[in-house]
């Protein structure tokens, strides 16, 4: 029996896999499109004209059946996306234009990094300003927040424009200037954002933690999420609980599956009833693509467990998978139905073994609320580490603490937005919504407080086979049936995890209680390995200049915590470019100063707004300013003041020398290109102990200005096997002819310098020769 049930789980699996591999490709090279659904249309008419014309029966019919499905569901998945492609090609004419476009919201609105409100929307004209043309395409817009842009409203917005990449679900990405709601949202979707809107009201009235975080658990909205929780629920692996998954949408079919059976209702009215609220909920968040993603996976594992035939989830959920990509090839290339596909996935074939295996040590219904979220994570943590630069250590214990949380305030949210028009009685559902929203929030905080809470990873494959050897551990040791009966099996499985809690461990305690013994005393500057950007410490007599955050708060994090930093005299934010600023609302509160370069865009003044709310003096940089940080001295040699030439970017950048005060002679170039150097050099005074050699050494730099400045130490700061090649062969020839020891944050990781008498003392995080990090001497010429 066993044998069969695999048989007939595993017959689709051929169907899904090709429709998404064809699909992938249709994404990424457009232009093969056409040749696939010729190509995959013959495939199919041939297989199915050959079961017409021949007697075979039994397994050989079966097999040709599931040919010809599976050749012409490929092909109908290439015909969607090859119908698509003049739309998207007029689309791709528009880059880096500034134009009107008339569009329909198609989503809900969330606040980006950069303070937009960002929803995505479906076009029906766009061009020229005034006079736009017929054009549909999905497209990603970002404007200042506007009241009215609910789903289903339309909208025109007046703003420039810049094409995706193949592979993106949105053809264009547009940053507006000017928006004007043409038509509100009307009907079912108008009642429904209201009542969104009703709820976010009462909840925010609630104390924190955990208000803000209510109507995300319940509705799917993070409006009054604040930044510094965010961070929080996405280092602890929760920012799950927030987005409208399967999971949400599995708790309400569920709840609405057992209330009616409690009633005495038969199966047929408790399908009907589940998927009827199923339909209700997905209107009252939002029925955007991946809300109906996420309904349509959920309905299918649901309904096959809960109808007594679990056996066919599988074969289903690719019907649906496979079904879904014919009707939207891009989200072939998307995470996020990658994620939905595979926990819904591991809802079906790996939460009831583990439920069974975690019910040896507490009752059946709480170990399969805590299998149900837990076989998610670990089937979903090897995708994740495909493209996400940080991986949660903590996110398998933090989501086994807080889940059994989520359904209870999902389900108490929904009734108290449902029981609106009963203001006392929302009120109270709300409050008691909000203690397990409450819970959660604090278990997300304090998890992600833990030292080595997240651990910097270069993102891709051997990442992903490192995450899913961790998860099959973890499932092995927790299960108990088929392969994970075998005793050798979990022995090993034991072993891995064994070693992992070991190293994990260690780097909690060195990046904790113990991160003072692994830093010397001594060191005056220091480069922060943040990955391909720029994050570089100066201190004198206990004050601390930071020069840029990076892009990534947990790298930034990680290394202030390291040098035993908690409060910034000086921040120098030297352009806005995001590999520069992007984790500068993580140090919010901390900073006494911010020195700035010149603003270009609203987002900009919007960081800068922020850093002021939290205390700190804005002082925008010009050519002459100058200052003293503890006992070294400070001079901006760049940029000029009000210049036309240099607009706010790369060129624009920052330039600042440090000086006295036990700090060497050192010059930071932010990003500048050659011109600017060049300019530059009017402004030296003699030769620099060390210097931040500009835009991560790339090859655009100006050969004379180094010959200037005779460096003793040129640092690069730059991220391991990025995509610019930095730093350049030619840039670290050129320094190494000025007589400079390249020091290079992608092979040495973090690096401190000190000055000890009339020399420069070195210490690298990692070798870049050999693996034993450690100290150097190099003679100061300054």
């Amino acid at each position: 029996m066993t044998g069969g049930i695999r048989a007939r789980d595993l017959r689709l699996v051929p169907v899904a896999a090709t429709v998404w591999a064809v699909a992938l490709l249709c994404a990424f090279l457009p232009g093969t499109a056409w040749w696939w659904a010729v190509g995959g249309g013959l495939i199919g008419a041939v297989a199915f004209g050959m079961l017409l014309r021949t007697h075979a029966h039994g397994a050989a019919r079966a097999r040709g059946g599931l040919l010809a499905v599976l050749a012409l569901a490929a092909a109908a998945a290439a015909m969607t996306a090859g119908f698509a492609m003049p739309e998207r090609a007029g689309a791709a004419a528009l880059d880096a234009r500034v134009i009107d476009v008339h569009a329909e919201i198609s989503s809900s609105s969330a606040t980006g990094s950069d303070g937009r409100l960002w929803f995505d929307a479906q076009t029906s004209h766009a061009g020229i300003p005034g006079r736009p043309d017929p054009l549909t395409v999905p497209i990603r817009i970002g404007v200042e927040r506007v009241a009215g842009l609910d789903l289903g409203a339309a909208i025109r917005v007046t703003g420039q424009v810049m094409a995706t990449d193949p592979g993106e679900r949105a053809a264009l990405v547009m940053f507006g200037t000017e928006v004007q709601i043409i038509e509100p949202a009307r009907g079912v979707f108008a009642l429904a954002a209201q009542v969104r809107e009703d709820f976010v009201e009462r909840a925010v009235r609630l104390p924190e933690p955990g208000a803000g975080l209510l109507p995300g658990l319940a509705v799917g909205d993070t409006r009054a999420v604040t930044q510094e929780l965010d961070d929080a629920m996405l280092a602890s692996g929760l920012s799950h609980l927030t987005a409208v998954s399967g999971a949400n949408c599995a708790i309400v079919v569920g709840a609405v599956f057992w209330l009616v059976a409690l009633c005495g209702g038969g199966r047929t009215l408790r399908v009907t009833i589940a998927l009827t609220a199923l339909a209700a909920f997905v209107v009252l968040v939002t029925p955007e693509p991946s809300v109906i993603r996420a309904a349509v996976m959920a309905a299918v594992a649901m309904l096959t467990v809960l109808c007594g035939r679990p056996s066919a989830g599988v074969g289903v959920l690719c019907l649906a998978v496979a079904g879904i990509l014919v009707a939207d090839p891009w989200l072939a290339a998307t995470p996020g139905f990658a994620l939905s596909a595979a926990a819904t996935a591991a809802l079906i074939v790996l939460a009831p073994p583990l439920a069974r295996g975690l019910a040896r040590w507490m009752p059946y219904p709480l170990a399969l609320a805590i299998a149900i979220p837990l076989a998610a994570q670990l089937v979903c943590g090897p995708i994740i580490a495909l493209f996400s630069e940080q991986q949660s250590i903590i996110a398998i214990v933090a989501n086994m603490v807080a889940d059994p949380a989520a359904p209870i305030a999902t389900v108490i949210g929904l009734l108290a937005c449902l029981a609106a028009p009963v203001a006392p009685l929302a009120d109270l559902l709300a409050a008691c919504a909000w203690l397990p929203a409450a819970w959660i929030s604090t278990t997300a905080t304090v998890s992600a407080g833990l030292p080595g809470a997240q651990v910097a990873v270069i993102p891709g494959i051997p990442a992903a086979i490192l995450v899913a050897v961790l998860s099959t551990s973890v499932g092995v040791v927790l299960s108990t049936d088929g392969i994970a009966a075998r005793r050798g099996v979990r022995r090993i499985s034991v072993v891995v995890l064994v070693v992992a809690v070991a190293l994990s461990g260690a780097r909690m305690l060195l990046a904790g209680p113990l991160v003072g013994t692994t830093v010397p005393e001594g060191w005056a500057i220091a480069a922060c390995d943040v990955g391909q950007g720029d994050a570089l410490v100066v201190r004198s007599e206990q004050q601390v200049a930071l020069i840029d955050t990076g892009m990534e708060t947990e790298p930034l994090s990680t290394c202030l915590n390291a040098l035993g930093i908690g409060r910034i005299d000086l921040l120098v934010l030297t352009h806005f470019d995001a590999d520069h600023v992007g984790a500068a609302a993580s140090v919010v509160g901390r900073v006494e100063t911010v020195l700035y370069g010149p603003v270009g865009s609203p987002e900009d003044a919007h960081l800068l707004r922020k850093l002021a709310d939290g205390g700190a003096a804005l002082v925008e940089a010009s050519t002459g300013m100058h200052g003293m940080m503890g006992a070294a001295s400070w001079r901006v040699l760049w940029p000029r003041k009000d210049s036309a030439a240099f607009p706010a970017g790369n060129d624009a950048s920052v330039v600042l020398e440090f000086d006295g005060g036990e700090v060497p002679r050192s010059l930071f170039l932010g990003d500048l290109s050659a011109t600017p150097q060049r300019m530059l050099r009017d402004q030296l005074r003699g030769t620099y102990a060390v210097v931040k050699v500009a835009h991560h050494g790339s090859a655009d730099q100006d050969t004379g200005l180094y010959e200037l400045l005779r460096p003793t130490a040129a640092i690069f700061s730059a991220g391991a096997d990025n995509d610019y090649d930095h730093p350049r062969a030619e840039t670290l020839a050129l320094l190494e002819a000025a007589g400079a020891v390249a020091l290079r944050t992608d092979q040495q990781g973090r690096i401190l310098i000190g000055v000890v008498g009339e020399e420069l003392v070195l210490w690298t995080e990692r070798s870049a020769d050999h693996p034993d990090a450690g100290t150097s001497d190099v003679d100061d010429p300054g």
